[in-house]
């Protein structure tokens, strides 16, 4: 069993709550009753109402909240596997965990600003393969191609800046590494490396290595992210406070600037596309409209679970909660009716 909206299983959390309200109201009532005659007295005068039922009643109303809260979170069960034939191309995300990428002239800062544009991409993709690959002064492949987008999307939440212990932008380690990602793609598969960085590239040739993309039939989508007037780079403290900005060897404060010219040659040389992180938030959308046209490739028919959906019951259940409370009252019949104190 799954649910479609799990979130919304937070509404069980009042069961508890209302558990408390109702032993608080019921001491109150004892309390009001103590206060009201003697206890002989109070008992005799409401021996036809039955305090089991009026728990009975409490109880059938938790459960019915109980199936209200799983109903609107969607359960569902599986059934069985239906065959699936899925078309799609290969698409390699290369993202710049850096230390740059700490600057702050993109809100709330390059790297996450990064992120929520591959996961805004990702939202759109329907059968292609995604994997990850990140860069500072080494870059490693951290999730290889795969259909599992919600396990990329949990790589992608993991990563920041000391996701590498080296530091640097080596971005032609970046693309090396990226085009091994495709070693065990199909040849007639089209394959795309995005690219997301401020384009600092502090060694190696990048351009060489997009010159080697482009022979190995590799499209290259840069992302330049950040500035070209240059930021600082802030450094902050566990607790998330400004502790002050990152410097050099000489003690002079690091300004960071993004390499435009560099990622548009990347990019004009391996057929693809630069484009400027901005305010609006559209690059990877303008990207997609490119992915959306290129010739996809036929995949192995995989198995798809299919899952019913079973809230129907629940809600059934809750009525049928509501309706014996409303039909069961606090009240019981009693076959002799007490006449008086002294009788």
């Amino acid at each position: 069993m799954r649910f479609a909206y799990p979130e919304y299983l937070h509404i069980l959390w009042l069961i508890p709550l209302f558990t408390l309200m109702f032993w608080r109201a019921a001491a109150a009532r004892r309390r009001s009753l103590q206060a009201f005659g003697e206890e002989q007295l109070v008992v005799k005068l409401s021996r036809n109402v039955s305090r089991r039922r009026q728990t009975v009643k409490i109880v059938l109303l938790l459960l019915a909240l109980l199936c209200i809260g799983i109903a609107v979170a969607r359960p569902q069960f599986a059934t069985h596997a239906v065959p699936v034939k899925a078309e799609g191309i290969d698409l390699v995300f290369a993202l710049d965990t850096s230390l740059s990428m700490l600057a702050e002239d993109i809100k709330p800062n390059r790297l996450d600003r990064a992120k929520h544009e591959i996961s805004g991409l990702m939202d759109k993709l329907h059968g292609d393969r995604v994997g990850i690959v990140i860069f500072s002064g080494v870059s490693f492949i951290q999730c290889p191609l795969t259909f599992d987008y919600d396990a990329v999307r949990l790589f992608l939440d993991n990563v920041n800046t000391n996701s590498i212990s080296v530091p640097g932008t080596a971005l032609e380690s970046a693309l090396r590494a990226s085009i091994r990602a495709f070693e065990h793609s199909p040849a007639e598969s089209s394959k795309v490396i995005v690219v997301l960085t401020d384009g600092e590239s502090h060694e190696g040739d990048p351009i060489k290595a997009a010159e080697e993309a482009e022979k190995a039939g590799i499209k290259i989508y840069t992302i330049g992210i950040g500035s070209e007037k240059g930021e600082l780079i802030p450094l902050r403290d566990e607790q998330g406070n400004l502790s002050g900005y990152k410097k050099d060897r000489d003690g002079n404060v690091v300004m960071t600037k993004l390499d435009q010219l560099t990622l548009e040659k990347i990019a004009v040389l391996a057929d693809g596309q630069y484009y400027h992180v901005s305010s609006g938030g559209i690059e990877l959308e303008k990207i997609y409209d490119d992915i959306a046209r290129m010739e996809k490739t036929e995949r192995e028919t995989q198995l798809v679970m299919q899952y019913d959906e079973k809230y129907q019951y629940f809600i059934g259940a809750a009525l049928l909660f509501l309706v014996a409370d409303m039909l069961l009252g606090e009240r019981r019949k009693i076959k002799t009716v007490w006449e008086g104190r002294f009788q």
